[in-house]
């Protein structure tokens, strides 16, 4: 895992991609952002349920356990969670009813862009 900072945005990135999200995790770390990173929906739940905190949400489809269908299933359900944008990034044919939402193979440039978007935008 890289580096973490502690001073600017935090993004959580829920992909049971080992190789994903670690080179997710070094090239948003690398932009100043402070990365958290978990394996699978209910890992991702566990974490943001702990009372730690997330800006923006990075959520995989396709996982074990509780996959992104279901995460988004539950953190709309929960109050604390509702509110945090989530940018789904899939192959998955249909990416569910996000505002937010890339396709594998990932475009940073694209996905850099719509991080500053969404975090510049007013809550």
């Amino acid at each position: 895992m890289p580096r973490r900072k502690r001073d600017g945005p935090s993004v959580l990135i829920i992909d049971d991609d080992s190789d994903s999200r670690e080179a997710l995790a070094e090239l948003l770390t690398d932009q100043g952002y402070v990365v958290s990173a978990a394996a699978n929906g209910a890992e991702g739940l566990v974490y943001l349920r702990s009372g730690k905190r997330a800006h923006v949400i990075l959520l995989d489809l396709m996982m074990p356990d509780v996959d992104g269908w279901d995460f988004r299933v539950e953190q709309k359900r929960d109050p604390a969670l509702a509110a945090i944008p989530v940018v789904v990034i899939s192959g998955a044919g249909k990416l569910l009813d996000a505002e937010y939402a890339l396709r594998k193979p990932l475009d940073v440039q694209a996905l850099l862009a719509l991080l500053r978007e969404i975090l510049d935008a007013p809550s």
